[in-house]
């Protein structure tokens, strides 16, 4: 049984967790609303620009000479797989939502005999994926430093893609990360970029449009799609930032309800064990000036 010294500090101690949990409630709520515009405003510019690839790919007349980062190697032996999480802690289960489907993804290739290579962006993705896929990992990348993600770091990554494709590290490459719906939902998510997916979403089939391009498509291609493999991890980026933020608000407001009901819980012992405490020394006066 615990003392009543014991009992108070335990209470200052949650009151105390209690009040930085709040905090950082109030702070993730403040950094969402601006997340999540970004990353609305993202949508439409990185849906229009796999729009336009769709397009331009449908007038290829000849595929053999098509660029190999529209239409793949002709293979898919080799998987590169790029997992996106936080460099923070403390936001419920955003970082584990999107390496528990990488890892579900992991299985699966390695079980059909293909070779697998990571690179993960996020320390903490990063804290998780090496304990059982370590020895694939190739790259490690982390932006801790930065304040806000900007399209210069999705550059960073974007390039690093297009030169290991360059030099026929692998054949297919996957974007992992939590695509942003609302503050309670976030949907962990497995994006193609290369080769490009040939299909177009149920979103942006009314608004599909066919284009006339000048110059030539296959010169268009060769400057748009490593420029849109760089947009579309912007926008993954982008629907990171708002999942993250989603998912800390959900889970401080959590911890702060739980802290409350425990401070309540203790408050309720410590009553209970003073009440017991003054009980028991009334006891004993009263049978010390009985004895007299």
């Amino acid at each position: 049984m615990p003392s009543l010294d014991d009992l108070k500090k335990r209470i200052k101690s949650v009151k105390s967790t209690q009040k930085i949990t709040k905090a950082m409630k109030m702070v993730a709520a403040a950094k969402l609303r601006k997340a999540q515009e970004s990353a609305e405003k993202g949508r439409p510019y990185s849906q229009k620009m796999q729009n336009i690839i769709l397009n331009l790919t449908k007038s290829i007349t000849d595929p053999e000479n098509a660029p190999k980062l529209l239409v793949g190697t002709g293979k898919d032996n080799t998987y590169l797989c790029v997992v996106l999480t936080a460099d923070r802690g403390l936001c419920g289960g955003f970082n584990s939502n999107i390496c528990k489907l990488a890892k579900s993804n992991f299985k699966k290739f390695l079980n059909e005999g293909k070779n697998l290579k990571i690179i993960t962006v996020g320390t903490k993705g990063l804290d998780q994926i090496k304990r059982d896929y370590g020895k694939h990992i190739i790259k490690k990348l982390s932006f801790k430093e930065k304040k806000k993600i900007t399209y210069n770091e999705a550059e960073i990554v974007g390039n690093e893609i297009i030169n290991l494709f360059k030099q026929n590290q692998f054949d297919k490459c996957i974007l992992y990360y939590n695509n942003f719906k609302n503050v309670i939902t976030q949907i962990p998510e497995a994006q193609q970029i290369i080769p490009a997916e040939s299909k177009i979403s149920e979103s942006n089939k009314l608004n599909s449009f066919q284009y006339e391009f000048e110059p030539e498509e296959d010169e268009i291609l060769e400057d748009l799609l490593p420029k849109n493999i760089s947009t579309q991890v912007f926008k993954a980026f982008l629907e990171n930032a708002a999942s993250e933020q989603g998912s800390r608000m959900t889970a401080m407001d959590n911890a702060t309800r739980n802290a409350g009901d425990l401070v309540d819980k203790l408050t309720i012992n410590y009553n209970r064990s003073r009440q017991a405490s003054i009980t028991k020394e009334l006891i004993e006066i009263i049978s010390g000036a009985e004895s007299l």
